[in-house]
């Protein structure tokens, strides 16, 4: 009898110990914190491609880069018009707008920012940002884990553009980047998707 409650109690103790682990998983895969300044390489590049479409015709596409390199004052990253320190105290509090740190399934928030374009126009948006899920998700550059992030709300612009958003983004924190954004704007879809990822081994 003794025996067999002995061996109940390390039965008790392995699945007490593999809940622990799996846990310990489950918090690892559904939370990350924002990459330091020691997480970035030189050298270390992102390209995307993008189009956008409307009634399922598309009018505009391209691509696009971001690289990391170093500047007067240190790593930063670079599209090839823009340039931003990846220290900088704009980096520091979250940067990108669908960003929101640390990630967590289930997160909420609320996103409300003027903005200025590449190309000078100004707008702004107002949306609420949800973190949906923490998925495996196919790009052209490979399969990748990412949290689903969703924001939807308005955004204007001095064009005279006045209307309902929703933008999704895959965020993968093995890259430190996003692989996929999708936005539909009520008039038309625009996709950007990973194409390339490169870093100096």
């Amino acid at each position: 009898m003794k025996h067999l409650k002995k061996l109940n109690n390390i039965k008790l103790i392995l699945i007490l110990a593999l809940a622990m682990m799996y846990s310990c998983v489950l918090d690892k895969d559904n939370t990350a914190n924002q990459p330091q300044l020691e997480a970035y390489q030189l050298g270390e590049k992102w390209e995307w491609t993008w189009k956008r479409s409307i009634n399922g015709k598309i009018n505009a596409e391209g691509e696009t880069f971001e690289q990391v390199i170093n500047d007067q004052t240190g790593l930063a990253i670079t599209n090839g018009t823009d340039t931003i320190q990846i220290a900088s105290e704009k980096n520091k509090k979250g940067g990108a707008a669908y960003l929101k740190w640390p990630l967590r399934v289930g997160k909420k928030w609320v996103f409300d920012e003027d903005w200025e374009s590449y190309d000078g126009t100004k707008g702004h948006t107002n949306q609420e940002g949800e973190i949906l899920s923490y998925e495996e998700i196919k790009v052209k550059a490979g399969n990748f884990k990412a949290f689903k992030i969703q924001l939807k709300g308005t955004m204007t612009n001095e064009r005279g553009y006045n209307g309902k958003t929703t933008d999704t983004w895959w965020y993968a924190p093995a890259l430190k980047h996003y692989i996929k954004h999708t936005q539909d704007d009520g008039e038309g879809l625009y996709i950007k998707e990973l194409i390339a990822y490169s870093h100096v081994n």
